[in-house]
């Protein structure tokens, strides 16, 4: 039987290529962000095997072999594919998952679910009992009303050490369903012990409603301030956004992203409600693809100390990638949204929200801080980094608009700096579009696949497919944009079958990674796809590529032995929205 696809997932989150290959091949050179050593499957003197410890693959530029972890240890050991995964679980202190696991883990998830929902209810239930007092006196501390406490289902767990676990049991689920859920730990002893003491707990709830994990905030000295549920077979923490169950009801036609769960709260209690935020962690791309699924406008309201900074420049390179439009909060006079709510109030954030700094006039304020504007030297370097986040910008409006500010900035001319601007955005453009019209309209510099499983019948289209999927691997969000794109429309099956998978993943909301995709991937196909992925690519047009890239595969598609050309034409022209 087939070893389940998340359990697959799971050996190779937990086996670092870089770890794995380091037991088997000295990695001693550095190139950008790769690392080389001499291939182990074939002779060499000059270093030529690449792992990429971002993307978990290799790829040999001498012999061609490449894949994910998993494909390393069948190639080096000479082992199947079920005894590689089975080397490498063993490696990372897993168990192979017995027969009949895939037959149980519908139910298993159903189970936890249940366990979640009934502990949720319970926790609730004792902001009525004198367990819970501790956390009804923190509520009224920070004036949460109980119409919100209810909306949220906020809840209190008690002092104590088995309470949660001793109640759950009694209800008939088992001390292993408590620890796989994330609510017990197992002692010394073979015991289990409640996770959760002494703190206001939030439970976690997806889109669909389902109680999937929970965050709590201690009551009285300690750390953590803030426990979550580690991620369980139903809850990764980055891959979910605290009240986007919420948000996403929203009228306001953005979200919020704010730092912590009682910011929150009290921005949903004030009116706002569009507030999020991450679990624990700092933004993820998951969490920022995650948003653009629910809206094109994010509004970050991160604490204004330079810990908040830092973060909302983090959460600006992921959120403005995947396409959304992205804005900063600036809080003069207090830390965050629930201190300046409380100090002046809902209306005074709404004026803020609408004063909101646009993200590129954000970073050319962070820009122009690392410049002394007072000298030449500075002025120039300040408007050289200025000119190339200017050129980033799709529209000819903002990028006028903000390269006059700049001008006011350091003194020179308006004309001067649009003129820099413009030179910067045509060789940008011109880049970017020479190497798609390459990679779109010269397919012959497109190598056939070594195995000959894959060969390519027709290379033009195989271009634009390769293309398309690359994308799509350094930008799943781009995925929105294949609409009308069938896998059968790809004159290869292998290049088909990985856009299968790819959108899968995307509609499923699971991870898009070279490593995940490439994981269950026969041997000949991960090492060539792995080979796609060490190409470069550029984001830059992205959206305009993957329009050309499809119209290629549409049109080759018209080739093909047998098909209807007048019906296959007419079908894509309604697809395209063209007239008659």
């Amino acid at each position: 039987m087939a070893i389940p696809e998340r359990f697959i997932e799971e050996v190779v989150a937990r086996s670092d290529i870089v770890d794995v290959v380091s037991e088997y091949v000295q990695l001693t050179k550095r190139s950008g962000s790769n690392i080389f050593g001499l291939c182990p499957f074939h002779s060499e003197k000059t270093p030529s095997f690449s792992v990429s410890p971002e993307k978990q693959i290799y790829h040999c530029f001498g012999c061609g072999k490449g894949g994910t972890v998993i494909s390393f240890i069948m190639e080096i050991e000479n082992l199947s594919f079920r005894d590689a995964v089975a080397l490498l679980a063993r490696r990372a202190g897993m168990e192979l998952p017995e027969e009949d696991e895939d037959k149980e883990s519908t139910g298993r998830r159903k189970r936890l679910l249940e366990l979640n929902r009934q502990a949720a209810r319970w926790f609730y239930d004792n902001l009525s009992r004198p367990e819970g007092a501790d956390s009804v006196a923190y509520i009224r501390k920070r004036q949460l009303t109980k119409k919100t406490v209810t909306a949220f289902g906020l809840g209190a767990a008690p002092n104590q050490w088995h309470m949660l676990t001793d109640e759950m049991i009694r209800r008939g689920f088992t001390q292993q369903e408590l620890v796989d859920a994330g609510l017990a730990k197992r002692g010394k002893g073979g015991g289990v012990y409640d996770i959760f003491r002494n703190r206001l707990m939030f439970p976690v709830i997806d889109v669909r409603g389902a109680v999937i994990g929970f965050s709590g905030r201690i009551l009285g000295d300690g750390e953590p301030k803030y426990l979550n549920t580690p991620d369980t077979p139903v809850f990764s923490k980055s891959r979910n956004l605290f009240a986007l169950n919420l948000a996403k009801r929203s009228k306001r036609g953005m979200l919020i992203l704010a730092e912590g769960n009682v910011d929150v709260v009290m921005l949903h209690q004030a009116g706002f409600d569009c507030a999020v935020a991450s679990l624990g962690t700092s933004l993820t791309p998951e969490q920022a693809r995650l948003m653009k699924n629910y809206t094109e406008n994010v509004v970050i309201a991160y604490d204004s100390d330079a810990a908040g900074v830092k973060a909302a420049q983090r959460a600006i390179g992921l959120l403005e990638p995947v396409g959304l439009q992205v804005r900063v909060l600036r809080m003069e006079g207090a830390k965050d949204p629930d201190e300046f709510i409380k100090l002046r109030g809902a209306d005074a954030f709404q004026i803020l929200l609408e004063r909101s700094a646009n993200h590129v006039e954000y970073r050319i304020l962070a820009a122009k801080g690392k410049y002394d504007m007072d000298t030449d030297d500075g002025r120039l370097g300040f408007l050289r980094e200025a000119t190339e986040i200017l050129a980033e910008n799709q529209s000819p409006v903002e990028r006028e608009v903000y390269a006059r500010r700049v001008a006011e900035m350091t003194g020179v001319s308006p004309e001067a700096v649009i003129n820099e601007v413009d030179k910067a955005l045509r060789i940008r453009s011109a880049r970017d579009r020479k190497k798609q019209e390459r990679e779109v309209m010269r397919p012959e510099i497109t190598a056939q696949p070594a195995a000959r499983s894959i060969r390519y019948d027709n290379v033009a289209s195989a271009a634009a497919e390769e293309g398309l999927v690359r994308l799509l691997v350094a930008d799943p969000a781009l995925t929105d944009s294949t609409a009308g794109l069938e896998p059968e429309d790809f004159s290869s099956p292998f290049l088909g079958r990985v856009f299968d998978s790819i959108r899968k993943r995307w509609q499923e909301g699971r991870e898009i990674t070279p490593a995940l995709i490439a994981a269950v991937l026969p041997p000949e196909e991960a090492s060539h796809f792995t080979n796609l992925c060490q190409r470069p690519v550029s984001i830059a047009s992205a959206r305009e590529a993957i329009g050309d890239y499809i119209d290629k595969i549409k049109t080759e598609g018209l080739k093909k032995p047998g098909a209807d050309l007048l019906a296959v034409r007419e079908q894509y022209r309604k697809k395209k929205g063209l007239g008659g």
